[in-house]
This record gives structure tokens, sequence and C-alpha cells, in this order.
């Protein structure tokens, strides 16, 4: 018998697939950003306590009221954003279940989206899922630039939306506010939709600004911005998300995700918002064990032979092997995670998995410095010895 179209063309992802391949032989796993530390006491607390209370039947489908307050006031007072009150946000089931809404609601069959490479897979994931034609915009290393002309030229009349995602997974790029800016004038100028993912925007170093495209007032009534928990308090798996926006939209991405969720699971959205961390220190404390990290991971790397764009933000170092192409097992992305993985078992993410045209990714590898202390320094230590 005979699948869809659809799933006929689906493989697993690059990503997933190092988990597995890490896991069989008892690695660590760099790979995959499963951010393994604890989540916070009183999130874990405040989702047992609801679970007793019997916090367990469906949540309206846009998100319970105590937790879509909480992010209101969040994302006035971090992200800048002028949202009016609830009826902006939409409590989802991770960030992915957001995103997924968002293109279901502003996206057609045929309509094309720009996006900057190196890029989010599961972003093309989806709107491939979607039917949607995508571009994609280059930024240049190592300070990751982008050519708002060559991004102007890609815009058709077709052309629906643009995907930002900053701080950038896998690069680490934090957008500026003159970079947002001028992006704000070509999305006003081409009428279009802005999507943006900052789930990481608690991380950014070196003194750099999270600054949200939806906070300049001309780009807030045309952008969705998309977050998340899940890297914030350590929580990956409990699949809570949320998106910000325009009323009218974000009512149509609720009764999307009605369909295709539900709604996020009930007694663990209590929990995140009796737990929510709104003492600065908790963020301050995660930013500076964060940066501890990346300052290990990057020097590790160098270390080794690795050219190091060390990252504005995020939790990831993207970075290129190479000075090291002439080693045996070092010819190409794919053969250089293997290596890794068989000489030292660590696991890495092949650069690849981030551009259209896989030779853009041949010398590059993604490396997830969000691991416990101990096993952050003995997978630095084994790659020193490479």
């Amino acid at each position: 018998m005979k699948l869809s179209t659809l799933a006929e063309d689906l493989r697993q992802n690059d990503i997933r697939a190092v988990t597995a391949r890490i896991n069989a032989v008892n690695g660590i796993n760099l790979g995959q950003g499963i951010c393994d530390m604890p989540a916070p006491d009183a999130i874990k607390e405040g989702a047992k306590a609801a679970i007793d209370n019997d916090q367990s039947i469906y949540a309206p489908f846009g998100g319970v009221e105590p937790l879509k307050r909480h992010i209101v006031d969040k994302v006035r007072s971090f992200n800048g954003i002028p949202v009016d009150g609830p009826d902006n946000i939409l409590i989802t089931a991770g960030s992915t279940g957001a995103f997924v809404t968002a293109v279901f609601a502003l996206l057609d069959p045929g309509d094309e989206v720009i996006q900057f490479e190196p890029w989010y897979g599961y972003h093309g994931g989806i709107l491939k899922l979607r039917d949607v034609s995508q571009k994609t915009v280059p930024m240049s290393a190592p300070s990751w630039e982008v050519d708002f002309d060559r991004l102007e030229s890609a815009i058709t009349p077709k052309t629906r939306a643009i995907v930002i995602t900053t701080p950038n997974n896998p690069c680490g790029k934090v957008w500026s506010r003159e970079e947002l800016e001028q992006l704000a004038a070509i999305l006003e100028r081409h009428d279009l939709y802005a999507i943006t993912d900052e789930v990481y925007e608690y991380m950014t170093y070196d003194g750099r600004p999270h600054i949200s495209l939806a906070s300049l007032e001309s780009a807030a009534h045309r952008t969705i911005t998309l977050s998340s928990f899940s890297k914030t308090f350590n929580m990956t798996g409990w699949r809570l998300g949320y998106a910000t926006g325009p009323e009218w939209i974000i009512e149509k991405m609720g009764l999307l995700s009605d369909l295709f969720y539900i709604c996020a699971p009930s007694p663990l959205q209590y929990g995140l918002a009796d737990g929510f961390a709104t003492d600065r220190a908790y963020y301050e404390t995660m930013l500076r064990d964060y940066d501890r990290k990346r300052t290990r991971m990057c020097e590790a790397l160098e270390t080794a032979g690795f050219t190091v764009p060390w990252p504005e933000g995020a939790y990831y170092v993207f970075a290129s092997f190479e000075p090291l192409r002439d080693r045996p097992g070092f010819s190409n992305d794919k053969q250089a995670c293997e290596t890794l993985i068989e000489e030292v078992g660590v696991g890495s993410v092949p650069g690849r998995s981030f551009y259209t045209d896989p030779d853009d990714g041949q010398y590059l590898l993604r490396f997830c410095f969000a691991k416990k202390e101990h096993e952050l320094e003995e997978a630095c230590r084994r790659i020193e010895g490479l």
C-alpha cells in the first residue's frame, strides 16, 4: 500500500540522527539542544501541585489565564512589545507548535518565504509541509552580516513573509537594532509579515541586548514573535511555548492550535505559572553560567584546531574544521561528525543541516554547550585531545 507523497519524502533530520548515534556508543551529546540541566524547583513544585489538585482537564486552547498574564508582563517589560493583554498571547505545544500555527494562519501553498542561512531546519521542514517556496539569503561568517540589498532583490510578488531567528540557531548571531530597523523598512515597503523565533532571548553575550522586531512601532502590527520556556527554564520535554502578535492573527492561530493539538499540557501550564521566574537574578545567573560554558567550549575547539566565530547569543558554537580537512576523517562535515563520535565519543551536528546547499556547510559542525558542568568539561577535554 502507498503512503502520501508528503510522508514518503520525510526523513529523520541530522540532529536526531546524531542523538541516536551518540547514545548508541554512550558518548556525550553536544549535538541536539537538549538542555539537560534541572528545571527550577519552583516550576517542578508548581506542576506537582497542579497534578495533585487535578488541574488535568483540557485548558482553553489559547492557554491558561495565570500563565498568559505572566507572559503579558514579561513581553511588555523585557521585549518592549506593546501588547494590549492576554488576547495577544497564545500558549502552544512548544515554540514549534507556535511556528506551525503561524505558518498555517499566514501562508497558502505556493507562497514564498525568505529565510537567512544558516537556518533552523525545523522551520524549513514545516514550510515544506505547507508547500511554501523557500528562498534563502546567506549571512556572512564570521560576523554573520546580512546583505540587505540581496534580501530585497530576493523579494517577488509571491513573497509573503520573512523568518528571522535571533539569537540564531546555529550560529549565534544577535540582530542589532540597526539591522532590525532596516528589516522593518523592507517589510513595510513590500507589505510582508515577519515571524521571529526568539527562544534564546535571554542568552546574549558581551553586553549585547536582545531586541524584538515587534518592539519597533513600524513592525509590531505585522510581526508574530515566538518564544519558549524550554531553553530558559531547562524544560525542553515539557513542550510549552508561546506566540505574541496582533489579536486578529493570534485568534486564528489559536483555532488552528485547537485543531492540531487541542491545548498545551494543562498541569504543566499551571505549574509554570506558579513558578514563573520574575526575579532578575535568575536570568543573570543563567547568563553568567552560559557565558562561562561558551568560553570553555570555544577555547577547547580552538585548541583542537577549529576556526571558531564566538557566538553572540544562544548556546551553540558553529565552528569550522577546514584547517583540519587534510587529516584523515575530516574531509567533510558528515565524516567529521562521525570521526568525533568514533574517536572521542562526542556528538555534534553536520553543517549541511543548516543550509539548502550541503556544500555551504561542508566544513562546519554545530556544538551545544547547554550541558551539566562535568559533562561539558569532559567533552571539551576529549575534543582538545583530538
